[in-house]
């Protein structure tokens, strides 16, 4: 038996969600992801969210078929649970990180965050690293906003 690792790629990364409404709603309103798939397990009370950004080359294919996925896990009445939360990885210890996602112009993406009441960790006017920037999604996962030059329009 072989495998062949030219054939490998990577398809998702899955967080846990608390509330899918407020999830869903955050990453495809704010940054504009498209729900891909989706999968609902009454009787094992969960329900799995796929979502990615629009790709013509990915059109039409199946999800394992897809690359570069962001799957949302929610376990059926966590949204229902006022204490309750996930770890993020983001705490004192430490481990995770966060995702990053590549925007058209920097300023103008960060604007639109801020008009849209987003929580920000970390802006770009703050620190030495004036090119990122660091916003939190509803259950506080970390997601790094890049400018990538290639897609400039102004």
């Amino acid at each position: 038996m072989t495998t062949d690792v030219s054939t490998y790629r990577y398809n998702h990364t899955m967080y846990r969600v608390k509330d899918p409404k407020a999830s869903l709603k955050f990453y495809s309103e704010i940054l504009g992801m498209q729900l891909v798939d989706e999968h609902h397990s009454p009787e094992a009370k969960f329900s799995l969210y796929f979502l990615g950004y629009k790709d013509p080359a990915s059109q039409g294919l199946v999800r394992l078929a897809r690359q570069g996925l962001l799957e949302l896990t929610h376990n059926h009445g966590t949204e229902d649970d006022a204490a309750f939360s996930y770890n993020t990885g983001n705490g004192d210890v430490g481990g995770y990180g966060h995702i990053a996602i590549t925007v058209d112009n920097l300023q103008a993406a960060c604007k639109r965050f801020d008009d849209l009441g987003v929580k920000f960790i970390k802006r770009p006017e703050d620190g030495r690293m004036k090119h990122i920037a660091f916003i939190a999604d509803p259950d506080g996962y970390r997601v790094e906003i890049l400018e990538n030059p290639m897609l400039k329009n102004e």
